[in-house]
């Protein structure tokens, strides 16, 4: 009977069959290879991860080969270069098309984007809903993909004062490594048409992550009436600031709601070794749910190179540049001086409804601590929380 000695145990476990043990010798040395490369021994970590080349030779397989295989070619970069960045790069324009179909086909098979926007959008009406322009500061900008339902949904609504159509500012804070200009380009001309046809006064500027300045942007919204909203992301990471300084630096603006969402693969509160773990398992789960909708292996192809992969890199790439454990997610948050916000059964239930039209069974929502999770098969897959100053 095939044995393997999960992480650290000193007993060996036993599994009833071949691909159960060779799945978890998989887990058991990525956890050892991410171990070495905590600790700096490159060399140990290179041979450990050569052994794991024969396991999982190319992304190809079971869905947990391939996270596998993801996960392994972030470390081996890491390995080998120091940390430095240096994944997967959009080099051309078909590039840059292709990631963006590779998002259009992921939020046709799955609910997961639609879950993410759906939130966003019924927290920002329930909270804004009685303001004349709503500017969102967007630390998660990714293809646009979140804000179209929120600009369908301001089509349909007045200002409660003017009688005329709600404004919708969206301020998008980018990293230059992450965000080709061609792209930001064909978002912004994407939301710009989407808006125009249904006649709501929209506008969308990109700016670097490094020029954040809070008193900027109290100074131009002062002015105009616009009540603020934050969207960011839960594995945030940039080289030029903390997390908690930056959320201290968004405390500034007193937004009426911060929003944040959460695909699984980043716990700051981790040491590296169990983030790689832990982003191993999320990816599994997330592939998993793809491969359960029957879409081609050409289209499961393109997600996974233009949208999963990319997010493994810069969730593994990140968590180890910062190193040191932070506070879980919930107290990193409050410490900055934000209160939870509890989700309304309004909301959950129209959630439930969205989920009812999807072509994959086995996913579910619920309220779980100040937020709203999503799973599939009882496994976590998104996370969006909600919070006030």
């Amino acid at each position: 009977m095939p044995k393997t000695y999960l992480g650290a145990c000193a007993m060996p476990i036993e599994y009833p069959n071949e691909s159960a043990w060779l799945q978890h010798a998989v887990i058991d040395l990525l956890f050892e290879a991410a171990e070495l490369v905590e600790s700096g021994n490159t060399i140990g970590a290179q041979r450990i991860l050569a052994r794991l080349n024969h396991q999982v030779p190319s992304p190809y397989g079971k869905p947990y080969i391939r996270s596998a295989f993801y996960i392994k070619e972030a470390l081996l970069t890491i390995s080998n270069r120091g940390g430095e960045q240096c994944g997967f790069r959009l080099a051309s324009p078909l590039d840059i098309l292709l990631k963006l179909s590779a998002y259009k086909a992921f939020a046709e098979i799955s609910p997961v984007l639609k879950f993410i926007s759906f939130s966003s959008t019924q927290l920002i009406l329930e909270e804004l809903a009685g303001a004349n322009i709503i500017h969102i500061i967007d630390f998660d900008v990714g293809v646009g993909s979140q804000w179209p339902a929120l600009i369908h949904e301001l089509s349909e609504r007045r200002s409660a004062v003017t009688g005329v159509p709600l404004q919708l500012r969206i301020t998008a804070f980018f990293s230059i490594s992450s965000h080709h200009q061609l792209e930001l380009h064909l978002i912004q001309e994407n939301l710009n048409f989407f808006a125009a046809n249904l006649n709501v006064p929209f506008e969308l500027n990109f700016l670097p992550i490094e020029s954040f300045d809070p008193a900027a942007i109290i100074s131009s919204s002062s002015h105009s009436g616009e009540a603020i909203a934050v969207n960011f992301a839960f594995g945030f990471c940039s080289p030029h600031i903390s997390t908690h300084a930056l959320l201290l630096l968004i405390k500034q603006l007193s937004p009426k709601i911060l929003i944040s969402a959460n695909l699984g693969y980043d716990r700051g509160d981790l040491s590296f070794s169990h983030h790689v773990l832990h982003s191993f398992q999320s990816s599994t789960v997330l592939l998993d749910s793809i491969e359960a909708s029957g879409v081609s292996p050409e289209i499961t192809d393109r997600i996974e190179r233009y949208l999963l992969r990319p997010t493994i890199e810069s969730s593994i790439f990140g968590r180890y540049r910062t190193r040191e454990k932070f506070l879980p997610w919930r107290k990193l948050v409050t410490s900055a001086g934000f209160v939870p916000m509890q989700f309304s059964n309004f909301t959950k239930t129209l959630a439930d409804c969205l989920l009812k039209k999807s072509q994959v069974w086995g996913f579910e929502v619920e309220k779980r601590q100040a937020a709203m999770m999503l799973s599939w098969q009882q496994r976590e897959i998104a996370v969006v929380s909600a919070w006030k100053c």
